[in-house]
């Protein structure tokens, strides 16, 4: 049976799959990332090729993950197993999703470190010491691109921290700001709620405001990124 069915018939037991299901692995997608599409009555599936060699109950788990957000605008049949998912506020979770949440949990430990650069590197000592007792394991760290939109990023999938290159001659407070909301991911690890990873979850905001002279940083940032108008974000 091919992974889709399997994955949707194990999220909704008393339905017949309506779908065509295609799987393809690619080096295209970036590091144990995955997409999905459902076109007409077709489901696409494109993952990295590292999925390939990884246990099938944890892939069913991740599709039934990307199943869940493309089909939560798609009215199923109200039978007995569709009708906690047609209710918008239903708590969506599975034994194969628990098994893909503790996985990409786990993915930093294993992922390779080959990417550092002496001024991302100084941040992460001087914020590591001071916020995480020096104990957090350091990432991959790299310069991204002269962004005004996405100022910094923490990507689980291969332990990594990329900040804009705008903030390469900016004030050090300013970098190891950046620096500290990204490791508050890594610290914080990735959950799973209600069908949707969360990034920022009240422990999260909290320690996020632990920060000294938040305020004051936030509007010096605001200042940096003025030139080009528009929303800033940093995840």
């Amino acid at each position: 049976m091919n992974l889709i069915q399997e994955a949707f018939q194990r999220l909704f037991p008393e339905e017949i799959f309506p779908y065509r299901a295609e799987i393809e692995y690619n080096r295209r997608l970036s590091t144990f990332n995955a997409n999905i599409r459902l076109h007409h009555n077709t489901i696409s599936l494109h993952l990295n090729l590292q999925w390939k060699d990884i246990d099938n109950e944890i892939k069913i788990g991740l599709i039934q993950n990307l199943l869940i957000k493309i089909l939560k605008g798609k009215r199923l049949p109200q039978t007995e197993s569709t009708k906690n998912f047609n209710n918008s506020k239903a708590i969506l979770h599975t034994p194969n999703i628990e098994l893909y949440t503790n996985f990409i949990k786990n993915i930093p430990m294993f992922a390779e470190k080959n990417k550092t650069d002496p001024l991302l590197d100084a941040s992460f000592q001087r914020v590591n010491q001071h916020f995480f007792s020096g104990v957090m394991e350091k990432p991959n760290l790299q310069w991204g691109t002269d962004s005004r939109r996405k100022l910094a990023h923490y990507n689980f999938h291969d332990d990594s921290v990329t900040v804009s290159t705008l903030f390469q001659q900016g004030r050090t407070e300013v970098l190891d700001y950046l620096m500290y909301h990204e490791l508050l991911h890594k610290h914080h690890q990735f959950n799973h709620k209600n069908g949707r990873g969360s990034y920022h979850g009240r422990e999260f905001r909290r320690d996020e405001d632990k920060y000294p002279q938040r305020t004051f940083i936030d509007e010096e940032i605001k200042r940096m990124t003025r030139r080009k108008r528009g929303f800033f974000n940093f995840l």
